[in-house]
């Protein structure tokens, strides 16, 4: 009987050893990343709010990278209007939460110089972005939103 007893702890310590080597534990350390782009100005108010309703829900438990372009840096300029629309956070509300989250929100650069602008205009705590971000600010996946 004991050699049965020893043959089955062996097993089962064998066992456990793989579940552990195999399971999921490193991936789940690893916090998945959404990026979420803005195309869209303060003439799309809802798409813009939802976007940032979504980066300011997401961001709770997900990196997050916000990344504006084409109509979409007139948001994020020094002297852009406050957005409001039906029951989302006004636009600089959203932004300054997403800051005090520590979410890295960015602007295109080529599309600053477009509308006549430079990274001196951007608001405080926005970024010209920066290709290396794209993929550094998360090392799990990457989960894409366009607005």
């Amino acid at each position: 009987m004991s050699f049965i007893w020893r043959r089955l702890a062996v097993c089962a310590a064998v066992i456990a050893i793989m579940v552990m080597m195999f399971s999921p534990v490193s991936a789940a350390e690893k916090r998945d990343g959404v990026f979420i782009h803005i195309s869209d100005g303060p003439e799309s108010a809802h798409r813009v709010l939802m976007a940032l309703n979504m980066a300011n829900m997401w961001a709770e438990d997900h990196a997050v990278l916000v990344y504006f372009d084409i109509k979409g840096i007139e948001v994020v300029l020094k002297d852009a209007k406050d957005i409001t629309f039906a029951h989302f956070p006004s636009s600089k509300t959203a932004l300054a939460n997403l800051q005090k989250k520590g979410v890295v929100v960015m602007a295109c650069p080529g599309c600053l110089k477009a509308a006549g602008k430079t990274p001196a205009d951007l608001a405080p705590g926005i970024k010209v972005a920066d290709k290396k971000q794209f993929f550094g600010f998360t090392e799990g996946r990457i989960i894409a939103l366009d607005y």
